[in-house]
Formats: structure tokens, C-alpha cells, sequence
């Protein structure tokens, strides 16, 4: 029906816009995970300022659209009821409106009516409409006939009303209260990080107009949440982490030491995730946090072998080197234990790894790096500490 109403009759193709613009605006957003919103009481002057920045962010690299899905000008049809008028004949505004949407459309949104079917019990909308075809020019809407319970004589719409044509806001959102345009941006990649960098830039940049102010939502404020709420979660993994260490050795010394191997660890994981174009996403987090104490345990056992060494009589220096060659052979085959079962998924090799494949690849790197580096970073600050002993 909307596209019979562009052809035939586009003045009145404005009442049947709304629907198929929500429908392409959701679907937009859900493509665009970048949503930056203008807000503001001054629908003209947030609409200039949103134009504007959108013509900008167009200029960031690797972005593949750029859409405000509102318009303020769009061509309307405002509808004006003379109250007196009407309440003389016995229509109310209500009654006036419910006319137009009937003629328009049909009667099912606002006077519904089911019927059952006795023999089966299905059940039936009955909706009054008009024919199709019927309203084709604005001077059949003005000659539409309205009806109502308390009407004295047959009435034409322009009886009680005026019609004039407007220009007006395809729809109006708002955020918390407030009047809001959005620019949807969605990035050739996966790469947010970047492009919402760019974005800030610009909005940080630009002048905004008294009473307008713009905001970086969408995914990209999940995603700085997600970062911080993992930051949160790693820094307390590694305090937790020493806390235990601490009760376990009874030492504060010796659980520092232990830590030394986490570092070289988140080291190796995002010079990995950066060779390899992987991004830096929730997944790839959490095998940061699985990293800390996969790479904790292999220092563990350096540690706690060499304490044992010197309570048996050996020197600082002769019982760390010997620790570190009676615990290389365990530490390089559980390291490589992991490392091997972590490659298909990786690699991506199996179906719906590609989800799970920034995790095993932290992991890959975080653990081939700290392997190599623990057994000399550990046992050198070991000797450094106790030497003295």
C-alpha cells in the first residue's frame, strides 16, 4: 500500500512512512554497532550539527556507511479540527481522527473487533476499510464522510477540519527525556577501537550549538565497559593470586617472585593478538585472565623446588640452577600440553572456533613467550633476592 500511495498519491504517502522507517532504522542499527547521539531541545539546529558530523566521520578510514535515519523535513499533512464546529454537529476529536484512520488504513487499531467461528473456534479480525483506489488526490481525503454515534447530519472531513501541508520530523526519538539523533556508523572491520578514536576526536573538535550536546553510544560503550570491567577483574585475579601465594609460603618476597612470569605472559599474548590482526575483544581478555594462572604455576615450581634444595644444604646459586633443570622437563610438557591442544582452535580449524580462536590464540602467546622467559627471569630474581643468605 505505501508504494501504491508513493505513485498514486505522495502528499498522502507520509502517513504510511513511519512503519517501513522504523523498520529500516532497526535494521540499520543493527548492522551499525557505532551510535553517536545528538541531543537537544533545537530540533534544526541538533539536525545541522549531526549533518555535519557525519560528513566528517565519512573521512575516517575503514568506515562503510554513515546513515541518520531521522529527517525534519519531511513532507506532512497536519490535520486542524475546528472543536466548535465539530461539537455542534456531535463528533468529537477523537471521533474526527478515528474517521481518517479508518478511510486510510482501516478500523483495526483502534476499534478492534474478533469474531469466533463456532464450528472451529478460530478466531477472526473484522476490519472496516475502504476500497483501494478510493482516496487519490487531497480533495478526496477533505470529501472523506464521517460517522459517529451522535452526529446530527452527514458531515464531510473539511466541514471540521483544515488541512494544510507541513514539513515534519519522520520520527522523533528521545534518550532520558531529551529530543535525540542518531548517526549510525558501522566500520568495514572489526576493528571499533580505532574508528571510535576518530569519532571522539571529532566530537571533542567540534562547536556545539547552546543546548546541543553529542554522546559515543552503541557498542562501543559495551566495549569500553567490557575493557574496564576486565581490568577490574585481571588486577584483582593477580591480588587474589598473591594474597593466596603470600599464605601458602608465608613470604611476601616469594609470591613477588612468582608474579615475575605474569608480565612476560600478557607480553607474548598481545604481541601475538597484534601479529596476527586478532582483536583485542572479550574473548582474548578472558585468556588473559586464564593466562595469569596457567603462567603463575609453572614459576611455583621453580620457587618452591629451590627453597627445597637449600633447606637441604645446597648454595643459592646451585639450587636455583638445579631447580631450573629438574623443572624444565614438566614445565615444557604441560606448557606445550596446552599450546598443542590450543592450536586447532587457534587456527580456526574446527566449526565455531572463529569465536573462541582470540582466547586460544592470548593463550598460545601468552604461554610460548613466559616459558621461554620464566625460566631465566624467575630464577635470576631468586638468586638476586637470596644470595645473601
Amino acid at each position: 500500500m505505501k508504494a501504491r500511495l508513493d505513485r498514486e498519491m505522495p502528499e498522502l504517502a507520509t502517513f504510511f512512512s513511519s512503519g517501513s522507517l522504523v523498520d529500516a532504522v532497526l535494521n540499520m542499527g543493527m548492522q551499525a554497532p557505532i551510535d553517536v547521539q545528538v541531543a537537544g531541545t533545537d530540533q534544526k539546529a541538533g539536525y545541522r550539527t549531526a549533518l555535519d558530523m557525519a560528513a566528517r566521520i565519512r573521512r575516517i578510514p575503514d568506515v562503510a556507511d554513515v546513515f541518520i535515519p531521522q529527517d525534519i523535513d519531511n513532507p506532512a499533512l497536519r490535520l486542524d479540527i475546528d472543536r466548535v464546529r465539530a461539537g455542534e454537529l456531535g463528533l468529537s476529536e477523537k471521533e474526527v481522527v478515528g474517521n481518517v484512520i479508518t478511510a486510510l488504513t482501516s478500523n483495526q487499531m483502534i476499534a478492534p473487533n474478533i469474531w469466533i467461528d463456532p464450528r472451529n473456534n478460530n478466531n477472526y479480525f473484522l476490519n472496516v476499510q475502504y476500497p483501494e483506489g478510493q482516496i487519490r488526490s487531497l480533495d478526496d481525503l477533505r470529501a472523506i464522510p464521517l460517522r459517529g454515534p451522535r452526529l446530527t447530519q452527514p458531515t464531510r472531513l473539511d466541514m471540521v477540519s483544515h488541512i494544510s501541508r507541513i514539513e515534519a520530523p519522520t520520527e522523533v526519538d528521545h534518550y532520558q527525556i531529551r529530543r535525540t539523533l542518531d548517526i549510525y556508523v558501522r566500520p568495514h572491520g572489526e576493528d571499533l577501537g580505532r574508528i571510535a578514536d576518530g569519532i571522539a576526536k571529532i566530537l571533542a573538535g567540534t562547536k556545539m550549538p547552546e543546548g546541543i550536546e553529542a554522546t559515543l553510544r552503541g557498542s562501543v560503550e559495551a566495549m569500553r565497559l567490557s575493557l574496564r570491567s576486565f581490568a577490574v577483574g585481571l588486577s584483582l585475579s593477580v591480588v587474589l593470586l598473591y594474597l593466596v601465594l603470600v599464605a601458602q609460603f608465608r613470604s611476601f618476597t616469594d609470591p613477588f617472585l612468582i608474579l615475575l612470569a605474569f608480565p612476560p605472559g600478557i607480553t607474548g599474548a598481545l604481541l601475538t593478538l597484534w601479529l596476527t590482526g586478532t582483536p583485542l575483544n572479550v574473548m582474548s581478555l578472558m585468556g588473559l585472565v586464564m593466562l595469569a594462572g596457567i603462567t603463575m604455576s609453572n614459576s611455583i615450581l621453580i620457587v618452591e623446588f629451590a627453597h627445597h634444595l637449600v633447606k637441604e644444604g645446597h648454595q643459592i646459586a646451585e639450587a636455583v640452577i638445579t631447580s631450573c633443570a629438574v623443572r624444565l622437563r614438566p614445565i615444557l610438557m604441560t606448557t606445550l600440553a596446552t599450546i598443542i591442544g590450543l592450536l586447532p582452535m587457534a587456527l580456526k580449524m574446527g566449526e565455531g572456533s572463529e569465536s573462541y580462536a582470540p582466547l586460544a590464540m592470548a593463550l598460545v602467546g601468552g604461554l610460548g613467550l613466559s616459558v621461554v622467559v620464566t625460566v631465566f627471569v624467575v630464577p635470576a630474581g631468586f638468586f638476586l633476592v637470596y644470595r645473601k643468605s
